[in-house]
């Protein structure tokens, strides 16, 4: 998973309000019940010494979701008085939480992207009969997106309508044009639903390489509903599932562990390599990786479990932080990926290893300030 959707976050220094807000409006009288939770928030960054500025910066924006239907959150950080990032959540968050501290606590919205499977979603309908109604028409749909945080931030949706009397013709185009998004997207996965007919005469025409990746799914197939294309049938096709690069980096990892390849295992020797740059990919078994925290001074790369190692590579006031949160900025910091192993697939010692972008040629300390 790469985490570029994150630079902008900290592209300002600290310190940052970090906010995970339940705005779902699948209840009776939405827009009471955010506004209670926000209030609640609101006094709790107060006391924890955000300024009015700050808090009226985030009350801009908390809520604003309101043409999204169903449950869902929203995540929000702020810096120096100014909103740096607002992202949607699939699902509300366990509990609404407010911090404001030196780093923002990004994992929990890092997490709401994974797996981060690129897909296409088709869905064609046709209420005639094929044998005896060729005065009907053919409607497809297909919108690409990445599971699941394409369920709360839809792509652009492709729509055609086509006269059953020239849907065989048709669905030969169609069939290239869906094989071009599924291209650009690079989807792992195609998921088609609708009607059986109309659905059987486009696979038949779909190029090969797409069709070897199709998944049909039945069940209702609404087009309307403001939320991703075959959003129920997503969630039980890729639940449990990881990305197919994920799943390349994690053989990679397993393959070089056992030749002796550039891998570290464990929070101290990831904690080291993170320090040179030298991570191309966190895995995790599942965040957060542990309770422990980590020093850090004002780079990326300057973190340490221990503040003595950060004052003897010359990093002033070094301070003590969330592991999870200085992980996060260390990998955003040097462009790693991070990916999320289920446990029974690849036990990590500490619940964290990392592949190296280069065998260990000694240990370099993290540049001062």
């Amino acid at each position: 998973m790469r985490l570029a959707f994150l630079e902008p976050l900290y592209a300002e220094p600290g310190p940052y309000v970090s906010v995970y807000l339940d705005t779902s409006r699948d209840v009776d009288r939405p827009e009471r019940a955010i506004d209670l939770r926000w209030r609640r928030l609101r006094e709790s960054l107060s006391r924890q010494g955000a300024g009015r500025a700050l808090l009226n910066a985030l009350e801009e924006v908390v809520g604003s979701d309101a043409e999204l239907p169903g449950a869902h959150g929203q995540a929000v950080f702020a810096a120096h008085d100014t909103l740096v990032l607002d992202g949607e959540l699939p699902s509300p968050p366990a509990h609404d939480s407010a911090r404001y501290g030196t780093l923002p606590d990004a994992m929990p919205l890092v997490t709401q992207h994974v797996p981060e499977i690129p897909y296409l979603a088709v869905v064609v309908h046709y209420g005639g009969l094929p044998t005896a109604d060729t005065h009907g028409w053919v409607t497809l749909e297909a919108e690409a997106g990445t599971w699941p945080a394409s369920t709360v931030t839809p792509g652009e949706r492709l729509r055609r309508r086509v006269a059953v009397a020239t849907w065989h013709r048709a669905a030969v185009r169609l069939g290239h044009r869906l094989d071009e998004r599924a291209r650009h997207a690079r989807a792992d996965a195609v998921v088609v639903g609708g009607d059986e007919w109309a659905c059987n005469v486009l696979l038949r025409r779909l190029p090969r390489g797409l069709r070897n990746r199709v998944v049909r799914v039945g069940g209702p197939t609404p087009t309307d509903t403001g939320r991703a294309l075959l959003e129920p049938q997503l969630d039980h096709v890729f639940r449990g599932r990881m990305a197919v690069h994920d799943r390349e980096l994690v053989d990679l990892f397993v393959s070089r562990r056992a030749g002796g390849g550039p891998v570290s295992e464990g929070l101290a020797a990831v904690v080291a390599a993170l320090q040179r740059g030298q991570v191309a990919a966190l895995l995790l078994n599942r965040p957060p990786v542990s309770a422990r925290r980590l020093w850090v001074g004002a780079l990326p790369t300057q973190l340490a479990l221990t503040e003595a190692e950060l004052v003897s590579f010359g990093v002033r006031a070094p301070r003590e932080e969330p592991a999870d949160e200085a992980l996060v900025r260390a990998l955003v910091g040097t462009g790693a990926e991070l990916v999320v192993v289920p446990e029974p697939e690849l036990r990590l010692p500490e619940q964290v290893g990392a592949l190296l972008r280069y065998a260990d040629a000694g240990t370099p300390s993290p540049r001062p300030p």
